[in-house]
């Protein structure tokens, strides 16, 4: 895509952080915006804030775990505006920790949104963009722990690689089509967002019943630590994703001093030699295991 204006994009997570920011650049380019969240108040916030600048923008309370809740979002948007142009599958959860402490319900709970959610945006929007025919993209936002596989967050981990592996073949899956779509998996680092307070938006039914254990409280602190000090901001992880859309650039890597841990990881998978720590290079956000 090269033209923004007067195309849709349809954004989940779009209450806070990345999302939020997405729709402040696809506004001021001038495009209509169909915005998604679970936190209505977040939600309504950003639409009312996009509507005093004369946006053309709504807002629909998702929950992207359940598919139901997707379709609506196109059904909606198919009816206000008549088209999709640009996807950002977006919303996203975290939670750290040693592997095997992670509860089943985290597993249920980190795999709905950020697996799950993505794969919903996949299957829901994009026969809708093949249907119209033109230029479309789709943004999977993962994250650098997609590419490489830090300790004490085996759990983010594990959804984020699986959404680089996914965005990965829907790229290929469009080319065997011959589809102009565009695909682009975005995998930045440490950025001052909500991530780390994820917990606030947690279905209760999927609350765990004990305390968090040790480890999860370090990793924790850590990761408030770490996404607080990050240099970038999200408006600035906005326009370098903006900019990769126009140049077709499917891989945004938003932190290039991480391409030395994506490296060594690269590496030994070629040697066949056990995994090095990817924050061997970054010390300073390594998280320690209590105890040990």
């Amino acid at each position: 895509m090269q033209d923004f204006a007067g195309k849709v994009a349809v954004i989940t997570g779009a209450g806070s952080g990345f999302g939020r920011e997405f729709a402040r650049t696809g506004a001021a380019r001038g495009m209509k915006l169909a915005l998604a969240d679970v936190q209505a108040d977040a939600l309504a916030a950003t639409v009312a804030e996009l509507q005093a600048q004369g946006a053309s923008v709504f807002g629909e309370r998702v929950d992207v775990s359940k598919a139901a809740d997707v379709e609506r979002l196109a059904d909606r948007t198919m009816q206000a505006f008549g088209g999709v142009h640009l996807l950002f599958n977006n919303a996203g959860v975290a939670a750290g920790g040693l592997i095997w402490e992670n509860s089943a319900a985290d597993w249920e709970w980190l795999i709905g949104v950020n697996l799950m959610g993505v794969a919903h945006g996949i299957r829901v929007f994009t026969p809708i963009m093949l249907a119209q025919g033109g230029p479309a993209h789709i943004v999977n936002t993962a994250s650098v722990a997609g590419l490489v596989s830090p300790p004490m967050m085996g759990l983010y981990n594990a959804s984020k690689q699986a959404v680089v592996a996914m965005s990965e073949t829907l790229h290929h899956d469009l080319r065997l089509k011959g589809s102009p779509i565009g695909v682009s998996v975005l995998c930045p680092a440490f950025v001052p967002t909500g991530i780390s307070a994820s917990e606030r938006n947690r279905p209760a039914p999927l609350a765990n019943a004990a305390g968090p254990t040790d480890a999860q409280r370090a990793a924790k602190a850590q990761m408030d630590k770490a996404v607080a000090s990050g240099k970038l901001s999200a408006a600035d992880v906005a326009r370098i994703t903006f900019e990769a859309i126009r140049a077709q650039r499917f891989y945004i890597v938003t932190h290039p001093k991480m391409m030395a841990s994506i490296e060594l990881r690269l590496q030994d998978i070629a040697q066949l030699r056990n995994p090095s720590d990817p924050f061997s290079f970054k010390p300073d956000v390594a998280v320690g295991v209590p105890g040990s």
